[in-house]
C-alpha cells in the first residue's frame, strides 16, 4: 500500500496560519476589553492581572508538553484537538459569570494554545522546502504584527458595538465561527505528520515549572490588594526550593538521556544565557506595557474600547513594518548591534510615551499618542528580531531544536509574568495616588528601567566580544613574517 508524500498546499498553509492568526488575535484583543470585563464583572486590578496572566502562564508551561504529542500522536490531530478545545474554552469565557470563572476559562485557553502552535510550526517545517518553506515563515513571522492591529482595531468595534447585548463576550464568542471553520476544513487540507520516534512528556518539569512560576505570580499580583502583608511575602517562600528542585529534576532526566523541557547543559552557553535575559526583561516588560497602557487609556482618560484600540494601530503598524521589511535590509548587521539600536528606538519611544501623557492628559488622543508608539513598535520588532538569533548564536546544530524550545518556553514564562508584575506597580500607585495618570507612567517608566538594564548587558556584551578581536589583530600586526 503506498502513500502519497506528505504536501502542503496552499489552503492547507492557510488553515494553519489562520489557527495561529486566532491566538495571536486574542492576546492582543483582550487588552482592549479590560475596562468592560472590569465594570461588568467587578473586577479590580489584581483579578485582571491574574486573568491576563492566566493566558499566558498556561501557554508557556504547557508549550514543551504540545510540541511532544504532536510528534508522538500526529500533529494535525493534536492541532484538531487544540482547535476545538480553543473553540471551547473561547465559549466558556463568553458564559463566564464571574472573574474566576474567566481566569479559569482563560488558562483553558492557554492550555488550547500550547498544543496548536507547535503543531503549525512543526508542520510546516516537515511538509515544506526551498522558497516555500522560507515564505510560510515569512507569513508566519508577519502574523504577529498583522494580529496586534486587526486584534486592537476589531475588539474595540466587537465592544462598542455591543452585538445583541453582547459588549465585551463578543471579543470570545467571535472565535467559535473561525474555529468551526478551521475544523471543517482542516481534515482536507492539512496533512497528517509525526515525529520519527515517541519521546516522553517531561510531566515531573512541566509540574515543577507550573508551581514555581504560580510562586512568583501569584503573591506579585495580590501584593497590593493585601498590603504586602505576611501571608503575601509567604507566598515567595517556595520560590527558590522550587527553583532548585526543577534544576536536580531537569538534570537528572538530562544525565539519564531524557527530554527535559529547560535542558541544564544548555544553560552553560553564553548566547543562551543572553537570549534568556533578554525574555526576562523585554518579553516581562512587553505583556506588562500592554496591560497598562489599556487600563490607563481606558479606565484612566475614558478612552472607549474602539479609541482605546485605534489608539495603539500605530504601534502594530510600525511593528510590521519594522519587522517585515527594515529587519530585512538590517539583516548584514551585527545582532548585538540590532539590538542595542532596538533598545534605543524603544526607549525613545517610552520617554516620548512618558512625555506625551504628562502633557495631554487627561485627553490622550489617536494624534498624539502617534508619534511615541511608532517609536516603541518600531523599536521592538527589532528586538524580537534578535532574540533567538542571539540565543540561539553559539548553540551546537543537533541541539538547536531543544534550544528554540527552551527560550520559547522562557518567553512565554515572561510574557504570563508582564501583567502581574507592571500590573503590581500599576495597582500600588493607583492605591497611593488614586491617579490613574500617576500609575500608568510609572510602570512605563519602570519598564525604562529595564530596558535600561537590557541596552546595558547588550553593551557589555559586545564590549567582550570586541576584545579578543583586537587582542588578535595586535598579534598579527607584531608576529614576524
Amino acid at each position: 500500500m503506498s502513500s502519497a508524500p506528505i504536501r502542503l498546499g496552499q489552503v492547507g498553509l492557510m488553515i494553519l496560519l489562520a489557527g495561529q492568526l486566532l491566538l495571536q488575535l486574542d492576546f492582543s484583543i483582550i487588552n482592549v476589553g479590560l475596562a468592560a470585563i472590569a465594570v461588568s464583572l467587578k473586577a479590580g486590578e489584581t483579578e485582571l492581572e491574574l486573568f491576563v496572566s492566566a493566558y499566558g502562564v498556561a501557554f508557556a508551561i504547557c508549550l514543551a508538553m504540545g510540541a511532544r504529542l504532536g510528534d508522538n500522536f500526529g500533529r494535525r490531530r493534536m492541532f484538531g484537538v487544540a482547535v476545538l478545545m480553543f473553540c471551547l474554552a473561547s465559549l466558556l469565557c463568553g458564559v463566564a459569570t464571574s472573574v474566576t470563572f474567566l481566569i479559569i476559562a482563560r488558562a483553558l485557553q492557554g492550555f488550547a494554545a500550547a498544543l496548536m502552535v507547535p503543531q503549525v510550526l512543526a508542520t510546516i517545517h516537515v511538509s515544506l522546502s526551498g522558497r516555500d518553506h522560507a515564505r510560510a515563515v515569512a507569513l508566519y513571522g508577519a502574523i504577529g504584527g498583522i494580529a496586534f492591529i486587526v486584534g486592537q482595531v476589531l475588539g474595540g468595534f466587537l465592544i462598542s458595538a455591543d452585538i445583541a447585548g453582547s459588549g465585551w463576550r463578543s471579543i470570545f464568542l467571535i472565535n467559535l465561527p473561525i474555529c468551526i471553520l478551521i475544523l471543517v476544513s482542516m481534515w482536507r487540507y492539512v496533512p497528517e505528520t509525526r515525529g520519527h520516534r515517541k519521546v516522553p512528556v517531561d510531566w515531573s518539569g512541566m509540574v515543577t515549572l507550573a508551581l514555581l512560576t504560580l510562586s512568583v505570580l501569584v503573591p506579585t499580583a495580590l501584593g497590593p490588594s493585601l498590603h504586602w502583608n505576611w501571608l503575601c511575602l509567604l507566598g515567595f517562600v517556595p520560590t527558590l526550593p522550587l527553583a532548585a528542585l526543577l534544576w536536580r529534576i531537569q538534570r537528572a532526566k538530562e544525565e539519564r538521556g531524557a527530554f527535559p523541557i529547560l535542558p541544564p547543559s544548555l544553560t552553560r552557553i553564553s548566547s543562551m544565557r543572553f537570549g534568556g535575559l533578554i525574555a526576562i526583561i523585554f518579553f516581562t516588560s512587553w505583556s506588562g506595557f500592554m496591560f497598562v497602557i489599556a487600563l490607563t487609556l481606558q479606565a484612566g482618560a475614558g478612552l472607549t474600547p474602539l479609541q482605546s484600540g485605534n489608539a495603539l494601530i500605530a504601534l502594530g503598524a510600525s511593528y510590521f513594518v519594522s519587522a517585515v521589511f527594515v529587519t530585512r535590509k538590517l539583516a548584514g548587521m551585527r545582532r548585538e548591534a540590532m539590538l542595542v539600536t532596538g533598545c534605543l528606538i524603544q526607549m525613545t519611544g517610552l520617554v516620548l510615551l512618558i512625555v506625551t501623557l504628562d502633557l495631554v492628559w487627561p485627553q490622550p488622543s489617536i494624534i498624539n499618542l502617534i508619534p511615541s508608539t511608532v517609536l516603541i513598535g518600531f523599536g521592538q520588532a527589532l528586538i524580537v528580531n534578535c532574540f533567538y538569533r542571539l540565543g540561539l548564536a553559539d548553540v551546537p546544530h543537533e541541539h538547536a531544536g531543544a534550544g528554540s524550545a527552551m527560550l520559547a518556553t522562557m518567553q512565554q514564562v515572561s510574557l504570563g509574568l508582564g501583567p502581574a508584575i507592571l500590573g503590581a506597580v500599576f495597582a500600588q500607585v493607583l492605591q497611593f495616588s488614586n491617579h490613574y495618570q500617576a500609575a500608568g507612567m510609572t510602570a512605563i517608566a519602570v519598564e525604562l528601567v529595564l530596558m535600561v538594564i537590557l541596552l546595558a548587558a547588550t553593551l557589555r556584551r559586545l564590549a567582550r566580544e570586541r576584545a579578543p578581536a583586537e587582542e588578535i589583530d595586535e598579534a598579527l600586526i607584531v608576529a614576524p613574517d
